[in-house]
């Protein structure tokens, strides 16, 4: 049976409920379709610009929290964290790792018969993490801050267990700071005008990461912010939150 909070006739998962893995406590809110300003206009670096309107025309699922430590050794069986703990947010991950893990997962499922057919784990691509972000909000957060995110000024420069700060108004949590996230895209410069499904450049050196971190000024956290590396950077202020949705 899958692990669906709601589903059709057929077994196929229902829009608007959520993805649940019981035995790793691992849980995806569905994401609706929808359309978004990317990027900002009024703050922050160049490479946020120019806003280019995004459709999203189907809709997925996102982790509510990032993966944890406890989540990312039952797939892995390493836990490669500087800040231990099976509640914290698993650091010091790859971009190649985080695929990794995804493809674990995909085939763990699989292999278990509850995975949906068509659907596998992967990373969010950047307009979908920024999507779900921003929640159907235009400012620089998706709420307030201090109350959203653990960065340097509240965090005393540490990682904190999920789900322990607001979420925001999609119910999505640590979307601003604990730990930066790694999307699909290589980093590239923003087209302009309206286009739908973006998936970044076609190749790159870096790949994007996403949300601010612990050690952070409060403004890398913001919505629109954009950061990049190669993909086998690692550092302790990195994670990851997984997406369910059709394969590529």
């Amino acid at each position: 049976m899958f692990g669906v909070a709601g589903a059709t006739g057929n077994g196929a998962p229902a829009a608007d409920a959520s993805f649940r893995i019981a035995d790793l406590g691992l849980e995806l809110a569905w994401i609706k379709p929808g359309t978004f300003a990317m990027g900002s206009s009024r703050a922050g670096d160049g490479d946020e610009r120019p806003v280019t309107q995004v459709s999203l025309a189907a809709g997925f699922w996102l982790g509510f929290t990032e993966v944890t430590q406890k989540q990312w050794l039952a797939v892995m069986e390493t836990n490669p964290s500087s800040h231990r703990g099976d509640g914290l947010p698993v650091d010091r991950v790859t971009w190649t790792e985080a695929r990794e893990f995804c493809r674990r997962l995909t085939e763990r499922e699989k292999a278990a018969g509850r995975l949906p057919p068509g659907l596998m784990f992967t990373l969010p691509t950047e307009a979908q993490w920024e999507y779900a972000c921003r929640a159907g909000t235009t400012g620089d957060y998706a709420g307030d801050a201090g109350a959203m995110a653990w960065f340097g000024p509240n965090s005393g420069y540490e990682t904190h267990p999920v789900r322990t700060k607001r979420p925001n108004p999609w119910g999505l949590y640590d979307m601003h700071g604990n730990v930066w996230e790694w999307c699909l895209d290589w980093y590239g410069n923003y087209p302009g005008g309206s286009v739908t499904d973006p998936v970044g450049p076609v190749s790159g050196v870096e790949r994007v990461f996403r949300g601010g971190s612990w050690g952070d000024v409060p403004a890398a956290s913001r919505s629109s912010f954009r950061n990049g590396r190669g993909p086998d950077y690692r550092l302790g202020s990195v994670g990851l939150r997984v997406v369910l949705a059709p394969g590529r």
